[in-house]
Parts: structure tokens; C-alpha cells; sequence
């Protein structure tokens, strides 16, 4: 069985969209050159600069919760190797938006490169940021979601909360569980909890 089907038949993918993301977004095209064939399997890989491609359970699981779609506009924050930002790209499509932002300019330019063999550079589907996304991206905001894939150490910065719209969503982790933050209002979030998972920690400047 493939890591797709798996990932399906283990329930951590359910949304057909999404899963239609992660079969035409093929993750080999995100590793550097001597893992890519270690591309299907189901854990973290190492792609420099003390940091990681996801692992794809987790990917898929945050995007669950995330539930973007069509035309939303996304910040991806800890973009690293590009892979969640074309997953995100294909979902919110030619009508939607998503920032991908980094702190490592090399790792910048890897996405970069990663995500322009879809076209989604050239479209204005998804654009590249290097800055400290502890701070958000207050130039697009306000965001229908907030995907961040490095662990914030004790609770989610103000910033990104602010920058949410109201009904938007942040899925993000927080020491070693992944954090729903659903915005009900200007000062009011519904918080969800899921524990038992692993990230690199989040850089801020």
C-alpha cells in the first residue's frame, strides 16, 4: 500500500480535496536530492539547518483541522521545504493566496525552487516571505488559516491571532501537542488540544 492509501486507510486523511493535493503534490519533489528515495516513507527527513520536511501523518493531520479551501488565503509559517505551501497552494487554488514565510534565507530559496515545478510562483498562487513568522505577515493579513510547522514554546504568538479573521483557523504546535485555535470573535478563541507529537522548534528572530 502506498503512504497516500495509508494515510487514508488509517483515517488521518479524510477530506477529498485534501487528498487530491496530496496525490498531484508529489512529496519526492521536496527532499534534497540524496532522500528522495526515502520520499514514501512516513516520518520526518532532514533537510537542513536543523530543520525538517514533515512527517506526512502529521502534515495530513494538520491540514485536516486547518480545513482550507478554495480561494482562502493562508499563511504558511516555517515554510522550509516548500511541500506544506504547494499542499496549500493546490487546495485554495487560482483564486486563493498563501504566504509562505521562512527565516532561513536558504531554505527560502529551497522552497522556492521546490514550489515553482508546480507553477504556483508564477501564478500568484503562493508567494515566498523570508522574515520571522513568530511575527505573522502583517502585510496580507487578515488570513482564513495559519498553518505553522515548528513547535512555539509555550503559547501562540498575539500576532497571529491578530491577523486571523474571524471564524479563521490556526493549527500549530505548542512543545509536543498540535493546537486548534478557532476565532469567535475579536477576543475570543476556541482551543483543542491534541497531544503526543514531535517538531523542531519555532525561530524567531
Amino acid at each position: 500500500m502506498n503512504l497516500i492509501d495509508s494515510l487514508i486507510g488509517g483515517g488521518w486523511l479524510k477530506t477529498p480535496r485534501i487528498i487530491e493535493a496530496f496525490r498531484r503534490i508529489k512529496r519526492v519533489d521536496f527532499l534534497p536530492k540524496d532522500l528522495e528515495d526515502l520520499a514514501e516513507l512516513n516520518e520526518a527527513l532532514p533537510i537542513g539547518y536543523g530543520q525538517t520536511i514533515s512527517q506526512p501523518l502529521v502534515v495530513a493531520f494538520m491540514l485536516e483541522q486547518l480545513e482550507p479551501k478554495e480561494g482562502d488565503k493562508i499563511l504558511d509559517i516555517g515554510s522550509g521545504s516548500g511541500w506544506t505551501s504547494a499542499l496549500l497552494g493546490e487546495i485554495v487554488g487560482k483564486k486563493g493566496r498563501v504566504i509562505a514565510i521562512d527565516i532561513i534565507p536558504e531554505l527560502v530559496e529551497f522552497g522556492k525552487n521546490n514550489v515553482a515545478k508546480y507553477n504556483f510562483i508564477e501564478k500568484g498562487i503562493v508567494e515566498f516571505i523570508c522574515a520571522d513568522g513568530s511575527k505573522g505577515y502583517k502585510k496580507e493579513a487578515p488570513y482564513d488559516g495559519i498553518l505553522v510547522s515548528a513547535a512555539a514554546q509555550t503559547e501562540v504568538p498575539r500576532a497571529w491571532k491578530e491577523q486571523l479573521k474571524i471564524g479563521g483557523r490556526i493549527v500549530t504546535p505548542i512543545g509536543s501537542s498540535i493546537w486548534l485555535f478557532t476565532k469567535k470573535s475579536e477576543s475570543k478563541f476556541e482551543e483543542i488540544e491534541y497531544p503526543g507529537f514531535a517538531f523542531v522548534p519555532l525561530i524567531s528572530k
